[in-house]
């Protein structure tokens, strides 16, 4: 189990889905991710995409975030990131949609959701990093001057910029690499 590492949940433990079909982030590595964004959560609409336990978005909520939207493609897997938004209160401020995180992320915009931070955490090796950012790009739900924050596998090269997001940090943890890519708009 994962726990919720600071802020209003601070110490809240979260179900996440057995065998391996997600790979949950370790909570240090979480921690360090946070400990980067300071205080850009609050006040701030999060997308987590490839949401598996929702460890990202709840993070964030707890840490003063105005709200959440989730994405996960697997029926139990979205189970689990249900009864975990359920369990820590967080209905209210929270959207949790049964979707392809690639395959038509305008349903975004058209519910009026505009983000400022994106949490990307996609299987690794799958290739599934470069559309997804290409589709929160492509379905105009990012703010200016937003942030997209993908945990992807060391193995894994990624490009200097994708569309008007340019890489503006990377950190190394084990076998992960986190890149952050900030809005130039």
């Amino acid at each position: 189990m994962l726990r919720v590492i600071a802020g209003e949940l601070r110490g809240r433990r979260l179900r996440t889905p057995s065998g391996r079909t997600t790979r949950p982030t370790a909570d240090r590595t979480r921690e360090a991710i946070f400990n980067i964004l300071g205080e850009r959560p609050c006040g701030a609409w999060v997308v987590d995409l490839f949401a598996g336990s929702g460890a990202f978005g709840i993070e964030a909520l707890s840490r003063g975030a105005a709200g959440a939207v989730f994405v996960e493609n697997d029926p139990r897997t979205f189970a689990v990131l249900q009864r975990n938004l359920a369990a820590l209160g967080l209905l209210d401020r929270s959207r949790a949609f049964l979707r392809d995180a690639i395959r038509g992320l305008g349903f975004l915009a058209a519910g009026g959701f505009r983000f400022r931070i994106a949490f990307l955490d996609p299987p690794y090796g799958a290739g599934l990093v470069l559309p997804a950012v290409r589709g929160l790009i492509a379905a105009g739900c990012m703010e200016p001057g937003s942030l997209i924050v993908v945990e992807h596998s060391a193995a894994e090269s990624l490009p200097e910029s994708v569309g008007p997001f340019r890489r503006s940090d990377r950190r190394r943890y084990g076998d992960s690499l986190v890149s952050f890519y900030s809005s130039m708009l």
